[in-house]
């Protein structure tokens, strides 16, 4: 049954990830600062992916801060926007956070999957931690994937079922 959840994570993960992927690549240069809410688009591109990759560690202790993360900002204890970093480090941010997503629901057992989540702020299992996860980063596509439909004429739709294409 567990390798069965895992596939479940890993698909619905990557198609999540590979969504995100799609709106940075998308978005126009001279719209990366476009405002969505209290924020910029590269502000909530590397918001989402500081928290997938923060999540997918095995807890808030083990969390290592990445070179990338001098520049763009440390989110964990920040109630002020990140800078968040240039589109081409953004992409590379993203593939980061794939592999990392990868490697993790890979290395999961029955027990990871019941154990707490590992961060303080989430009282709940590593398993709904997946999907708390998930539903985050879906969240902030949507908002960067809407903005994009207002800015781009016939802004084109996209829907990932499973997995990354």
């Amino acid at each position: 049954m567990v390798e069965f959840v895992k596939t479940i994570l890993t698909g619905q993960f990557e198609a999540a990830l590979y969504m995100l992927n799609e709106c940075i690549r998308k978005c126009p240069l001279e719209h990366w600062e476009g405002r969505i809410a209290n924020s910029t688009f590269r502000q909530i591109a590397y918001h989402t992916l500081f928290f997938a990759d923060l999540y997918l560690s095995s807890g808030e202790v083990t969390f290592a801060l990445r070179s990338l993360h001098h520049r763009g900002g440390d989110e964990r204890f920040s109630t002020a926007p990140s800078l968040g970093l240039a589109k081409d480090e953004t992409l590379s941010y993203l593939a980061v956070c794939h592999q990392k997503a990868l490697d993790t629901f890979a290395s999961e057992t029955p027990e990871s999957l019941k154990r707490v989540s590992g961060f303080s702020w989430l009282p709940f299992s590593r398993g709904e931690l997946h999907l708390y996860n998930l539903r985050h980063v879906q969240h902030h596509t949507g908002q960067m994937s809407a903005y994009l439909r207002r800015i781009v004429e016939d802004g084109e739709r996209w829907w990932v079922k499973t997995g990354w294409r």
